[in-house]
């Protein structure tokens, strides 16, 4: 069961999300919360997923961001964002948001979002404009990949383990570790939800 916290200063919001997510077997709501209580809330239920207004008027979003990017084992953290505060999810990636859905995301993709959340996939829901999320960043020059990098860098972004990718691909577990670990150098980073993000940004993920 895929535990979740629900942050948003909106009722209605908070309410909606809670009702549409409630409706999936496998995922539980644990708990809503507003932006002042919020970091209290979450370091009391300890979810698996979060799901993070981006602008809030009493805190603000990136705030509650970096202080859960600080626990020990901190949630995966998905920033609810609107077309018109776009500007703040740039900052969001940096600060390590794993994803990045509009208010108004389709009811019936949203568990589905949820659950690669939780499997430590990167989720960037369309209609959020990825020219504003990677704007801050100089542009990346794509990478020569083989088809398996690329196989791999989809099934990662998709928050597959490394057996299971192995499973997808038809290669051995020990040869999945080795692409992920040259695809980390290649890209320049250190984590797996960091590598989804700069392939998405080189348009690798795309079709």
């Amino acid at each position: 069961m895929t535990s979740v916290v629900i942050v948003d200063d909106e009722t209605l919001v908070r309410y909606g999300f809670e009702l549409i997510l409630g409706a999936a077997p496998d995922i539980d709501v644990v708990a809503t919360s507003n932006d002042v209580d919020a970091v209290r809330v979450i370091v009391l239920h300890r979810p698996d997923v979060v799901l993070l207004d981006v602008r809030m008027p009493h805190v603000n979003g990136l705030d509650v961001l970096r202080e859960l990017q600080s626990l020990t084992d901190p949630p995966s953290v998905a920033m609810l964002t609107t077309f018109d505060a776009e500007e703040y999810i740039g900052r969001a990636m940096e600060l390590g948001a794993a994803g990045f859905l509009l208010k108004d995301t389709d009811p019936e993709a949203l568990a589905e979002y949820v659950r690669v959340l939780a499997r430590g996939g990167v989720v960037i829901a369309p209609g959020v404009d990825r020219r504003r999320l990677f704007a801050a960043r100089a542009p990346i020059e794509p990478p020569r990949l083989s088809d398996r990098e690329r196989a791999v860098l989809a099934c990662i972004a998709d928050g597959a383990s490394n057996p299971e990718i192995g499973r997808r691909l038809g290669v051995s577990t020990g040869t999945v570790k080795e692409d992920v670990r040259a695809l980390l150098v290649t890209f320049g980073v250190a984590t797996r939800v960091q590598l989804a993000l700069r392939a998405a940004e080189a348009g690798l993920l795309d079709g």
